[in-house]
């Protein structure tokens, strides 16, 4: 059985990267300190040596960026390679409209990825916005779950006017409520957890059964009181570890969290038995029977 399972695993390269966050400059000033560049196999490498089983994500936001995708067929062929070590969830770019649709389908029933990615302010698109219901109607009907990065975002952060990025887009109240409200059947996963907006969305998880909370993209070190209190109690079951790597290392992600104030009974839920549970729903994980 794996140590943990960390749900928020991005591929160390640089497409990804700039994709999600920008260029190495800015990137490099916002986590104080270079992003590692690493292959595919050295992120495998580095999470067996761990013990940990990663759930790796791919990014499209090609109509906004103009920076290539991180493919389906990439994510897949690492899960392919490492099935030890990787679970592959798909990326789609939801401005192509019915070809996301078609890509999503392909990418689950044909490369047996396990869910969906979407980054609303580097995709610069509301998650309730009708336009995009289709999709999530689609993952509905995969029965798949569709994990959101929400709050701050560190493409543009420190820049003059952000670099044009806006952070309206990954706000949880009014948009990823209402998504949940209007697909009660549809699981979302917000990630990081919506700093500023952490208040909201702890409601909106406390409210909304179909929303889970991972708690990638800060060291446990800096988490507020609140959060760790409605971990520890009222949503100890819909909370999940991640790191947010390449950007945070696993390691000192767990040894901060070892320090965090999370009670011993809560802790494996976090690590892995939260996480174990949902991926479930769509196959099984690795390591465990």
């Amino acid at each position: 059985m794996p140590a943990a399972i960390d749900f928020h695993v991005h591929p160390a390269t640089r497409e990804c990267t700039e994709a999600l966050a920008g260029p190495p400059e800015q990137t490099t000033n916002f986590f104080h300190g270079a992003v590692p560049l690493v292959s595919i196999d050295e992120t495998a490498a580095e999470y067996r040596r761990l013990g940990l089983v990663a759930v790796l994500l791919g990014i499209d936001a090609e109509t906004t960026t103009g920076i290539p995708p991180v493919s389906n067929d990439y994510v897949a062929d690492a899960v392919r390679r490492y099935p030890d070590v990787f679970v592959g969830f798909a990326s789609v770019d939801p401005w192509k409209g019915t070809l996301a649709v078609e890509e999503l389908e392909r990418a689950v029933r044909a490369l047996g990825l396990r869910g969906l990615k979407l980054h609303p302010g580097r995709q610069e698109f509301f998650p309730d916005d009708p336009r995009f219901a289709p999709l999530f109607a689609k993952c509905v009907e995969l029965g798949i779950p569709v994990l959101f990065h929400t709050g701050m975002m560190a493409a543009g952060a420190g820049t003059r006017g952000g670099g044009g990025l806006r952070l309206k887009y990954t706000r949880p109240v009014p948009h990823l409520d209402d998504l949940a409200a209007t697909f009660p059947d549809l699981t979302i996963i917000a990630a990081h957890p919506a700093w500023p907006w952490q208040a909201e969305m702890l409601a909106v998880a406390r409210h909304k059964a179909n929303v889970y909370l991972d708690l990638s993209g800060w060291s446990p070190r800096y988490f507020p009181p609140e959060l760790v209190q409605h971990a520890n109690t009222l949503l100890q079951d819909r909370c999940l570890f991640g790191s947010d790597y390449p950007f945070i290392p696993p390691q000192r992600w767990l040894d901060d969290f070892a320090r965090a104030g999370f009670k011993d009974e809560v802790r494996p839920k976090l690590l892995y038995e939260n996480a174990r549970r949902l991926l479930s729903e769509t196959g099984a994980v690795p390591g465990f029977a």
